[in-house]
């Protein structure tokens, strides 16, 4: 059963890096995450609905759910997929397993969780590997290339998304139920990209084509729905220690797949990079495993 859960959240999450490419194109990304999250939202709810699970929450607990859905599924969302715009999926799945280092880091500052050694020890080794890994893309954009925009958005959603991994365990500290809580989530998230389109005065599309629904329904149902409830369910049967591997596998199936559709050429700074961003993303996680149950349960965000 646990490995099912496992192999269900890596796989799906690492597939929707490339999901994403099929959503950039002719409507705009921040329209393309309020459909998505919209739909998912109302996916979600209904789920909760069917197993009881309620929906109701206070009016101060909304402000929670609110910061919630901008920064986890909402401003998070819309820097990865402007990411994605100038950079390969697999790649900016590379940049968001770097969350792997921000949580500790944010943990320490909230909530004032101990810091470890070895902690920062991996974030070295996977910094210095993602460094390594977009050296070409830094060295065009310092000729005026556009890549630097890509590594940008990426480093600024997984920054955000850290914020909102914090704001969930202040809500899971204060007992506001998982599920119901993501729903909510969601819709907020799918609101805030609304919401940024019109401040941009992008205007309202959507592309009928079967590659953008095709992709659009995946990343709702499975993306959104199915591996987060895989990845939650997996964490309260063997805590965040060993779950957190989902982190550490994704970026590899992403890589993969970039490079079977994108056509990402590798070099052999590339494959040291990446040897040295998983290895720091498995040093990170690894502890975990002795402190398990004393881990608290968080929403990973991923795409």
């Amino acid at each position: 059963m646990d490995a099912a859960l496992f192999l269900i959240a890596t796989a799906v999450w690492g597939s929707t890096w490339l999901a994403i490419k099929y959503q950039l194109g002719v409507v705009a990304p921040e329209w393309s995450i309020a459909y998505r999250f919209a739909l998912a939202a109302v996916l979600l709810a209904i789920w909760c609905m069917a197993t009881g699970r309620s929906l109701r929450f206070s009016l101060r607990e909304h402000g929670y759910l609110f910061a919630l859905g901008a920064t986890l599924f909402g401003l998070n969302y819309i820097s990865v997929y402007w990411a994605e715009v100038y950079v390969t999926s697999g790649l900016v799945a590379v940049v968001f397993s770097l969350i792997t280092f921000m949580n500790p880091i944010g943990m320490r500052l909230v909530f004032g969780t101990p810091l470890s050694v070895r902690t920062l020890l991996a974030a070295t080794i996977g910094v210095s590997g993602v460094a390594l890994l977009f050296l070409p893309e830094l060295r065009q954009a310092s000729h005026g290339g556009n890549a630097g925009y890509g590594v940008a958005f990426a480093v600024f959603g997984t920054a955000v998304a850290c914020v909102g991994n914090l704001v969930a365990m202040r809500n899971n500290k204060h007992g506001i139920a998982v599920f119901p809580s993501t729903a909510w989530g969601m819709m907020y998230g799918g609101l805030i990209g609304a919401v940024t389109a019109l401040v941009r005065g992008v205007p309202w599309s959507f592309d009928a084509s079967p590659a953008y629904v095709l992709s659009l329904a995946y990343l709702a149902l499975f993306g959104s729905v199915v591996a987060f409830g895989a990845y939650l369910t997996l964490l309260k049967r063997v805590g965040g220690g060993p779950a957190a591997f989902v982190s550490v596998a994704t970026p590899v199936i992403a890589l993969t797949l970039s490079t079977l559709f994108e056509g990402y050429r590798w070099t052999w700074v590339a494959g040291v990079g990446v040897v040295l961003a998983v290895f720091g993303n498995w040093l990170a996680v690894v502890p975990g495993r002795r402190r398990a149950a004393k881990v608290e349960i968080t929403a990973r965000p991923q795409p």
